[in-house]
């Protein structure tokens, strides 16, 4: 009973009750929040972060950061576009773009964890090096004509209904993280290097390797999120995703990730992602400016970071009051 009362407490849990009540909330006050059309936008809007924050959630509880991965989907959106303008087909540029962003998820991976250099340094580095290189690459132009066939299945929903289709992609892949995350010696490892790298380097875990591909798969996925936001849109440029990686962050912190590692869920990370959204598309349809919006997402992405310290300090307070109020059993 103790057990599932913590559970029942933690902060996971009580992001999921806290985007139930928005989200309800939203529906009853909001304007054509409950449509079927909006519930397609609100997939497709949420679409990149909650792709992206996958690797981030194992990222981070490692006690490691990428802040490079919006600018790693703008570098392959614009690698597409240029490709896409060379001749290439479609079915060629797309996992040519994966494997780009593969490979610029590795560099962050061996500046990181072979020269042993702090990841927030050098992502932020890399940040300002991928875009960058995009503008390099593309311009200030834009490329728009690609083939429906891929645009249509992008914006397109299952059955004409109100789920997008890119929704599938999502849940595969989600299961696929959560399944590795929770129910395998690689997601255990990845809590023991966040808790203790030196203790699980003492216990035979291959810290740096493992952390060299979280990286590549971060970069993998950041460069396929890039490919359907291109796709998406039907636009190639090469500031398509700018500012993502904070709404990434703050989605990874709300969902109950310990920015120092060790601690977190794939499961409380996707309802984050889901209450940004929802409250970043309520705000919209009350015709909110985009600059408030940002400042929507730094008040949440303080908030990860302060409350989840707070309670915690708060429930070990109140543990310790109890312990010295137990009365000893006499003999």
């Amino acid at each position: 009973m103790s057990e599932l009362r913590g559970r029942l407490a933690s902060w996971d849990s009580m992001i999921i009750v806290v985007t139930a009540v928005v989200v309800v909330a939203a529906s009853i006050g909001v304007e054509n929040f409950g449509t079927s059309t909006n519930f397609t936008f609100l997939v497709l809007d949420l679409l990149p972060i909650a792709l992206i924050a996958l690797p981030m959630t194992m990222i981070v509880i490692t006690g490691e950061i990428d802040l490079s991965v919006a600018s790693t989907l703008g570098l392959t959106s614009a690698i597409m576009g240029d490709l896409w303008n060379r001749g290439l087909t479609i079915e060629t540029i797309i996992p040519l773009c994966v494997l780009v962003g593969a490979l610029l998820g590795a560099v962050n991976g061996v500046l990181i964890n072979r020269l042993g250099l702090p990841s927030l340094a050098v992502t932020i580095g890399t940040l300002a090096l991928y875009r960058g290189l995009a503008l390099v690459v593309l311009g200030d132009a834009a490329v728009a004509d690609f083939p429906w066939a891929f645009t249509g299945w992008v914006t397109g929903t299952i059955g004409g209904g109100p789920v997008p289709n890119v929704l599938l992609v999502l849940v595969v892949l989600a299961v696929a993280f959560g399944v590795v995350l929770h129910a395998t010696p690689v997601g255990r490892a990845l809590f023991a290097i966040g808790a203790n790298d030196q203790a699980a380097r003492f216990s035979g875990i291959d810290v740096a390797r493992t952390k060299f591909w979280l990286y590549v798969v971060s970069g993998a996925i950041a460069g396929l999120a890039g490919v359907l936001w291109t796709l998406r849109y039907s636009s190639a440029r090469a500031d398509n995703g700018a500012g993502l990686e904070l709404a990434v962050v703050a989605a990874v912190l709300l969902g109950g990730v310990s920015i120092f590692g060790g601690r977190g869920s794939l499961w409380g990370v996707l309802s984050g992602v889901l209450l940004l959204a929802v409250l970043q598309n309520a705000l919209r349809l009350q015709d909110v400016s985009g600059q408030a919006l940002n400042i929507v997402t730094g008040v949440l992405l303080i908030a990860s970071v302060l409350l989840p310290n707070i309670i915690t300090g708060v429930r070990d307070s109140v543990h310790r009051r109890r312990r010295r109020t137990v009365p000893l059993k006499s003999s």
